[in-house]
């Protein structure tokens, strides 16, 4: 008898039925909304974190015994230059003891004082790095215009010759650091909603088959057709938790000190979408056969090993590969899925690239789609055990 489903001018294709299944049982259902809200509260907490820690002036007291006054006022009066975000306050103690006192009670952050060979901070128990930093500079210039007033010379004479500058050969250094961080927060998206709704996706499968539901699913419609409705369905709930996320993150951003990087990432962004759409689908398939393959919620973690190794290898590809590697892996499906954003991010991509990487992902979905529909159908059905691939391969329709 063929299996077939009707297809009246009244009756929608099973697997549309299917995938709106997945999304209405999940998008009412309270830990998904619940977790998702949870996201973009941390999402917008961060950075709300992030705009204040920039905008922020650390107001730092310098305690200096008589002998260091005067190096502790060029520091005060020089952290600005240094540092625009530092302010240096300086209380002048009688002694050292009054000045680890104060340290002591809190009065002061660090002890300015001199030593045989330099000078030296002291702080109560931990570094003020800040501080530290100004300091070293604000020193480091005095004590070289006093060595150079003592030769009849200058610091300038002295300090020829003697810069090292950075340079980029693809956009510069701000950008650079940026794109590194949003580079990393894409690939956290993609192995989080691929985990997640992978994890979901599999252990809505094996429920099925263990309940033995799927059997009846199975006499009403082709396996074909679930299959597509719950890689849809994930697919569909995965981007509209991904574009929320995206949305907050990217007006978020616009209120820190990077703001001026919010249309250049727009491109990227969307570039990331059209990966992450082809990449989800693939994996969340893979996921699909990981739960037919298993007849026991206990036999998830075994049939899902590879596919486990598999996105640890991505995210951490995503996240440390550079150079030669770095070019070489945004070619390679599924790696690509991550690493070729990141690229596009950092700059200097030909516009032939992302298309072809993107062109490959396309290709290694539909092969790994064909390729799980059939494990997928020849799986689902067996139970009395997990199967493995070479049985689900083998076994008859």
């Amino acid at each position: 008898m063929s299996t077939q489903p009707r297809t009246d001018e009244n009756t929608e294709p099973a697997w549309l039925l299917v995938t709106r299944r997945e999304v209405v049982s999940r998008i009412t259902d309270k830990s998904f909304l619940l977790g998702t809200a949870f996201m973009v509260v941390l999402i917008a907490g961060f950075i709300g974190f992030s705009a204040w820690q920039g905008e922020r002036t650390e107001r730092v007291t310098l305690a200096a015994t008589p002998d260091a006054v005067a190096m502790a006022g060029a520091i005060a009066d020089s952290a600005p230059e240094v540092d625009d975000k530092v302010e240096v306050t300086v209380l002048e103690t009688d002694d050292e003891a009054a000045a680890e006192t104060a340290l002591r009670e809190d009065e002061a952050d660090a002890w300015l004082h001199p030593t045989d060979d330099g000078w030296q901070l002291t702080s109560e128990s931990s570094e003020q790095d800040a501080l530290t930093a100004v300091a070293r500079a604000v020193v480091r210039q005095q004590v070289l215009a006093d060595n150079a007033a003592s030769a009849g010379t200058s610091v300038e004479a002295l300090e020829t010759g003697s810069t090292v500058t950075t340079d980029f050969l693809r956009g510069d250094a701000e950008r650079a650091g940026v794109a590194e961080a949003v580079g990393f927060v894409f690939v956290f998206l993609f192995y989080f909603a691929a985990l997640v709704f992978g994890m979901q996706l599999a252990s809505s499968v094996i429920e099925e088959k263990q309940s033995r539901i799927v059997e009846i699913i199975a006499a009403a419609i082709p396996l074909r057709h679930l299959l597509a409705g719950k890689v849809l369905g994930n697919t569909a709930l995965a981007m509209i938790q991904l574009l929320v996320y995206l949305a907050v993150g990217l007006v978020g951003l616009s209120f820190t000190p990077y703001k001026s990087f919010v249309p250049a990432l727009s491109g990227p962004t969307a570039w990331f979408i059209g990966f992450f759409l082809a990449g989800f689908v693939a994996l969340a398939c893979l996921w699909a056969v990981a739960g037919s393959l298993a007849s026991r919620t206990e036999d998830l973690q075994a049939t899902s090993t590879p596919l486990t190794m598999l996105m640890l290898v991505m995210f951490f590809g995503g996240v440390s590969l550079d150079g030669r590697a770095q070019v070489v892996a945004s070619f390679v499906p599924p790696v690509s899925a991550v690493v070729m954003p990141k690229r596009i991010l950092a700059g200097g991509v030909e516009w032939w690239e992302p298309l072809l990487a993107l062109g490959l992902l396309a290709v290694f979905a539909a092969i790994t789609v064909w390729i799980g529909e059939r494990l997928y159908r020849r799986a689902l059905l067996q139970t009395g055990g997990r199967v493995s691939l070479r049985q689900a391969w083998g076994a008859a329709e």
